[in-house]
């Protein structure tokens, strides 16, 4: 009975001495945890897909990989995240190339530059597809001399020109505004003639309250819906050549992430492939959903760019390629956008079908039949008086 329970009890060690060596250190030691902050607000719909990114990838990872989730300034303020990720203090972060144009102008290239054409998804295609990615990680390390390593995902819808006081008719309408934006952007509104003002997104509806700035830009309906733009203004100037373009980046510490095993490191380039496609459809259900909730409950009226502003808006961008985009790096990575820009855009221009004309078809031409004023019906005929009756002879 004795050695019956001993060989019991061997067995049973050996099981879990087995399990043990079966394990992987990181299954046997818990999760590899990444310290990562956004640059957004936790409220903010950008922040949200830096939330869903991060729950893909544990999930991805079976709980070997966990992301902490910290919103802007949690650490440090948004503009300094990508000096936090080199010097190590964040294992990550999620932002703009854009933030960090006051280190290069190189910067809003990947992002935020002249369009030649393209739309964000276009120019994230030539990100992992055209030599895009390995030339920003080539910026980080040999021009910013940055340790951290990059990802791009989440193509933004075309960013409104701004938002007004009063619709904006010809190119001169801009001339002398004090305007709101950011980044290369800033430039060309500024060759436009507008006053710019370099504001935090938090300080701009208060800035707009007061009359510090007259008019300004964010990002997309749902971002200026929350920040609070149809309190202050109701004119919403829809489609620019100002950011286009725009994606999210993902940023990690060199050493942090080159630490992590290979197949971890695969997750988190390929969840962020798929946090692509589902923000792309979230911000179609957002947007949308928010846009029209400004249009009928906030009396926000949308109102299309017009065509001059839009050719002021490509010749101020030949204006500033010359003049701030002139440097050899800037000059490599303009030459391979447009190289890509030639190939990629016919396809969408001679195989692609608009869609404006079907959306007209079902929907605005029944909509302007359903509410034209229908013809008065026509009067109805008197009835005949009735025949006098023949007087009886007595």
């Amino acid at each position: 009975m004795r050695y019956k329970v001993l060989l019991a009890s061997f067995a049973a060690v050996a099981l879990i001495v087995g399990a043990i060596v079966w394990l992987t250190p990181s299954q046997a030691q818990g999760p590899i945890v990444l310290k990562m902050q956004s640059t957004w607000p936790s409220q903010d719909i950008f922040h949200q897909t830096f939330v869903d990114w991060a729950k893909k990838t544990e999930e991805m990872s079976g709980g070997r990989l966990k992301i902490e989730v910290l919103p802007s300034g949690a650490v440090v303020p948004a503009f300094q995240l990508l000096d936090a990720v080199h010097q190590g203090t964040l294992d990550g972060g999620h932002g703009l190339s854009t933030y960090w144009y006051g280190k290069h102008v190189a910067a809003s290239l990947f992002g935020t530059g002249p369009s030649f054409g393209l739309d964000a998804e276009a120019l994230l295609a030539w990100i992992y597809y055209g030599g895009g990615h390995e030339l920003y990680n080539e910026f980080l390390r040999d021009v910013l001399k940055f340790d951290v390593v990059s990802f791009f995902h989440g193509p933004m819808p075309t960013q409104p020109f701004g938002w007004f006081k009063k619709a904006v008719a010809r190119p001169d309408d801009i001339k002398g505004i004090k305007f709101r934006t950011v980044g290369l952007s800033a430039e060309l509104y500024k060759k436009m003639g507008a006053s710019v003002v370099i504001l935090p997104g938090t300080e701009i509806i208060l800035a707009l309250d007061r009359g510090v700035i007259d008019a300004a830009e964010f990002y997309n309906p749902s971002s200026d819906r929350l920040l609070g733009f149809p309190d202050v203004r109701k004119i919403l100037m829809a489609q620019s050549y100002h950011q286009p373009v725009e994606f999210f980046e993902l940023m990690f510490n060199k050493k942090k992430y080159e630490s992590l095993p290979k197949d971890l490191q695969a997750i988190i380039k390929y969840a962020a492939m798929a946090e692509s496609a589902d923000f792309t459809w979230k911000m179609m259900d957002r947007n949308s959903k928010d846009l029209e909730e400004m249009k009928t409950k906030h009396g926000v009226k949308v109102v299309r760019t017009p065509k001059s502003v839009l050719e002021a808006q490509l010749k101020a961008w030949d204006e500033i390629i010359k003049e701030k985009l002139n440097d050899p790096f800037s000059q490599k990575v303009l030459a391979s956008q447009k190289a890509w820009a030639a190939r990629v855009v016919p396809l969408r221009q001679e195989i692609m079908v608009e869609n404006e004309t079907a959306y007209n078809h079902y929907f605005k031409a029944k909509a302007a039949a359903a509410s034209a004023p229908k013809p008065a019906p026509p009067a109805a005929a008197k009835p005949a008086a009735p025949a006098a009756k023949p007087v009886e002879k007595k």
